[in-house]
């Protein structure tokens, strides 16, 4: 009789809804702050966001990332400070995908994508240089022959901001304080925190003045 209660629990199974998708044909739709391939990230009029900092570099908990920053050509500057990324390379078979180089650089020249599904046959593949990582003239990232690119997986990457508040005041949300960014990865207005709120500013009187203002 226990082989016939197997056989009836199996049986069950078969007339419940289905809780699994035919991948890779069909994929579930990511989360929004998803942590997928890396890309290097332009200003719109062409302009690498990247000015070699190293503070990506810096924080890496995995050591995976190497900069070297360089002087702007003055006839034909690459970024709009003094300085650009040089030299970018990341080693995927070592990038935990911890987004902590995200929230270090400054410019937001280095968001992470919704592309998980890259392999390699060859270890040398798996260092990404400056020129597989920097999105083109319109914003798209340069896709390798092996990943598994999907549409939506290019866009809205930086959704690891607009988590924090001026001075941890809960008081400024409610009014847009980010607007969309510039080049790749273009997002509409989101509502967050700004002293531009009356009654935030009421309740808070300590805050720094034009912190958490508008970007535009």
């Amino acid at each position: 009789m226990g082989l016939f209660d197997g056989f009836k629990v199996t049986f069950a199974q078969i007339f419940r809804p289905r809780v699994t998708v035919p991948y890779p044909n069909v994929k579930r739709p990511k989360p929004l702050r998803f942590h997928g391939r890396h890309v290097l990230n332009r200003y719109e009029d062409g302009m690498e966001k990247c000015i070699g900092c190293e503070l990506c570099a810096g924080v890496c908990p995995a050591r995976c990332i190497y900069v070297r920053g360089a002087d702007n050509p003055q006839d034909d500057p690459v970024s709009p400070g003094e300085r650009y990324g040089f030299v970018y390379e990341i080693n995927y078979l070592r990038c935990i995908h911890c987004d902590l180089c995200v929230e270090a650089c400054p410019t937001e020249a280095i968001t992470e994508s919704k592309l998980f599904e890259f392999s390699f046959t060859d270890r040398r593949d798996a260092i990404y240089t400056r020129n597989e990582l920097l999105v083109d003239d319109q914003g798209i990232p340069k896709k390798q022959p092996w990943e598994d690119w999907r549409p939506g997986d290019e866009r809205n990457t930086s959704a690891w901001m607009r988590a924090t508040s001026p001075n941890g005041s809960a008081a400024y949300e409610g009014t847009v304080a980010w607007s969309g960014e510039l080049g790749f990865g273009v997002r509409s207005p989101e509502h967050g925190q700004s002293t531009d709120n009356p009654a935030a500013a009421e309740a808070d009187p300590s805050t720094i003045e034009g912190h958490g203002d508008e970007v535009h």
